[in-house]
């Protein structure tokens, strides 16, 4: 028998990276919607992630949290549906995965708090400065069709979905490298039932 596959989210959260990832894989889940700040804090779910954030997903007795490592997790446990790289990608493939999950999303974050780090400190700081994260991108998205080269996997999942919910909230600048490489990979049927089901779930949730 297959071991249930559950998906703890929020529809208005990094869920919806997850989401669309699980989309891809085509396998069965069923959906716990969680709110902020209350059923996310309850000894329940803290048992599943002790940060009390979502996503998470439960696969079996498994747990896994954070949106990079579910990307990665969900791609290697069904290898059937081709997400996870191929040998002579996994170079690109770790490296831009890994690259989103630190520099892009700590540069990004920074600036939607307004903080801006002290020239004479950027050496302190992982992710540099913005400017440098953001050529950085732009080239990692220039180079090939997808992340890793002219095949879709993971990464572009993870990848593209800090750059597409960037350039929606004004944290990532609107350059036609960027806008071009969401443009693609936003055109993946799973992607589109990955944004119908959340949109609907916004729904339910406002009116329950």
């Amino acid at each position: 028998m297959t071991e249930e596959l559950v998906f703890y989210t929020n529809p208005m959260s990094r869920g919806r990276i997850a989401r669309w990832m699980l989309e891809e894989i085509g396998q069965p889940y069923r959906t716990e919607l969680l709110t902020f700040g209350e059923t996310m804090k309850v000894p329940e779910y803290l048992a599943v992630n002790p940060m009390g954030k979502v996503p998470a997903i439960r696969h079996g007795d498994t747990i896994v949290t954070e949106c990079a490592a579910i990307c990665a997790y969900l791609a290697e446990t069904f290898p059937e549906k081709a997400l996870a790289p191929k040998q002579e990608e996994r170079a690109r493939y770790y490296r831009w995965m890994f690259f989103a999950a630190g520099p892009l999303e700590s540069a990004v974050t920074m600036k939607a708090l307004g903080f801006e780090i002290p020239k004479e400190r950027l050496r302190m700081a992982g992710c540099g400065s913005f400017g440098d994260v953001m050529n950085t991108l732009e080239k990692a998205v220039s180079a090939s069709t997808y992340i890793t080269g002219e095949r879709f996997t993971a990464a572009d999942v993870y990848v593209g979905s800090h750059i597409g919910w960037g350039i929606g909230f004004g944290g990532i600048e609107r350059r036609q490298a960027f806008l071009d490489y969401v443009g693609r990979i936003s055109q993946r049927e799973a992607y589109k039932r990955a944004n119908a089901l959340d949109d609907e779930a916004i729904k339910t949730m406002q009116a329950a």
